[in-house]
């Protein structure tokens, strides 16, 4: 267990060693040379690294062009927010927990909200501009129709802890576009009485239902199912991988300096959180390509065991927006709620609109991790290796390309006017709807295609094989809606997260399936059984 004096040591530590004198550090390694390419280094800081794009074919889809008569008419965007400063969570804040003190706890830094204006812009470009019909150079969303009547406004869902909102925000200035109108508008007079777009903010904190946070009413999650990966299995691989690390410290600090094991790794972290806000760190330029290929795989066995496969509550954690979407795809209010969904704000089309070209929803890592797992998307079920150093680098479960700062889940309805359109190898980019040969009024064959990052999710691996048989990723519309119904069952939510059970050896590194019964090996469920009362509203 890091201890909150470790980030203490490794900043006096590192200043005594930024001091004038000689060091032999690539001669200390003697398996490989310190890594110095911030480029490179960067790619191995697990959930804390910059937004990347990954390419369209990362996750093994081959074919990724949009086929013939087909167009995207709708989008869902489940959106992390960007850079922040350190949590008071194990593996950053309380290890940096002084660092994060002076700092500001969690709130989103400045390059954090240059990453989410920059999606935002992403996102109108990509989407906006066949979704709306825009006017040749028309660079941003337009609250009216082009004969002059106002459009329905978007309605976006934020929760209401400060950096996801703020990530709302950021990403709405760049979407919008009021920043940079033809004409320019110095007071943002337009982006900020409301007249562009509607905003639902979800409470975040508490115990109150909300698939945006859905930790907080999932009481297992919060008190021994939280902490698979983090207090356990973590603990476990560090050691493999950070002991050359330490030495070199050791080696190389001036008398009266003692460096542990859990100094180094703080230092790592210390690196990814620095480089986030002011810039290059010294720390970063003191370990090897290896060692940050060890780093990182700390943090994908954290996040396995905490929120997917590994984690008996890891399907309610995502099963909540996985309803909600389901909900959105087939027009259908929710009135009942047997998750984490808020019924309260999602039977009515003010807190839930239908129909809506787009949804953009701004939540945290660890629920896209969980939705990914409730959906039965098997391609992330491997689990990451926990003596295996240096780790596989074709492992699926590898978080820096699943949820850097910026992340975004994108599922995208496809019209089609072809019941098995022909699959197309390469990207097609649309300037404008009817390209391609789509016509919407022949356009009666829907399909879904997810986005992680820009690369294409292999739909044919979810589990119940209803996607299966094509190469682009694309599942017809009902198939697709089979398969979920079939895959929200497993989270078997009221169990999961408030029955009475302990989890018998949480260092074993046992693949729950992100769920748990009775029956289920490794549990022991207490008489009683449920812990605390059902909130269902």
């Amino acid at each position: 267990m890091f201890d909150s004096t470790s980030l203490l040591v490794a900043a006096l530590a590192g200043q005594a060693l930024a001091a004038p004198r000689t060091l032999n550090w690539k001669r200390q390694s003697t398996q490989q040379p310190l890594l110095t390419d911030i480029n490179v280094i960067s790619q191995y800081w697990g959930q804390i690294s910059p937004y990347h794009d990954n390419a369209e074919t990362y996750f093994g889809v081959d074919d990724v062009g949009l086929p013939n008569g087909c167009q995207i008419e709708q989008v869902h965007s489940l959106q992390r927010h960007a850079q922040r400063f350190p949590t008071g969570y194990f593996d950053d804040g309380l290890n940096d927990e002084n660092f994060a003190a002076k700092m500001g706890e969690g709130f989103l830094t400045g390059v954090g909200a240059a990453t989410e204006f920059q999606s935002g812009i992403a996102f109108w470009n990509r989407y906006g501009r066949t979704l709306y019909n825009a006017t040749v150079g028309q660079v941003q969303y337009n609250a009216s129709y082009q004969n002059g009547t106002t459009r329905p406004k978007p309605v976006l869902r934020t929760t209401g802890q400060s950096r996801i909102e703020d990530s709302q925000i950021s990403w709405a200035l760049g979407f919008f576009g009021p920043s940079f109108y033809e004409t320019p508008q110095p007071s943002l007079s337009s982006f900020g009485n409301g007249s562009l777009f509607n905003v639902v903010i979800i409470p975040e904190g508490g115990t109150e239902n909300n698939t945006l946070a859905s930790y907080d009413s999932c009481f297992e999650d919060n008190l021994q199912g939280g902490d698979l990966g983090d207090l356990d299995l973590l603990d476990q691989y560090v050691p493999l991988y950070i002991g050359a690390a330490t030495a070199r410290m050791n080696a190389n600090a001036p008398a009266g300096f003692k460096f542990n094991n859990n100094d180094t790794y703080a230092m790592q972290s210390i690196c990814a959180y620095e480089n986030g806000y002011i810039g290059m760190s010294d720390f970063c330029n003191l370990f090897t390509e290896q060692e940050w290929q060890g780093f990182e795989q700390t943090l994908d066995i954290e996040y396995y065991y905490d929120y997917s496969f590994g984690n008996p509550t890891g399907r309610s954690q995502g099963v909540g927006y996985q309803q909600e979407l389901l909900a959105r795809l087939t027009n259908q209010y929710i009135t009942s709620s047997n998750s984490s969904v808020n019924s309260s704000l999602t039977n009515n089309p003010a807190d839930f609109p239908l129909g809506q070209p787009f949804y953009a929803d701004f939540s945290h890592d660890d629920i896209i991790v969980s939705v990914l797992t409730s959906m039965s998307i098997d391609y992330f079920r491997e689990h990451p290796n926990l003596q295996q150093y240096p780790p596989d680098p074709n492992r699926h479960f590898v978080l820096s390309n699943m949820t850097p700062f910026g992340a975004r889940l994108i599922t995208e309805v496809i019209g089609c006017a072809a019941p098995s359109p022909t699959a197309v190898h390469s990207h097609r980019t649309q300037y404008y709807p009817t390209q391609y040969g789509y016509n919407p009024a022949n356009a009666t064959h829907k399909f879904i295609r997810m986005r992680l990052n820009n690369g294409i999710l292999p739909l044919d691996t979810i589990r119940t094989g209803e996607c299966l048989g094509r190469t682009d990723g694309m599942c017809a519309l009902s198939s697709f809606l089979t398969s979920q119904y079939e895959a929200e069952k497993l989270a078997n939510y009221q169990f999961a997260c408030f029955a009475n059970y302990t989890i018998t050896a949480p260092t074993n590194g046992n693949d729950y399936d992100g769920t748990v019964t009775n029956t289920t090996a490794g549990i022991v469920v207490s008489p009683g059984e449920i812990t605390a009362a059902f909130f269902a509203s």
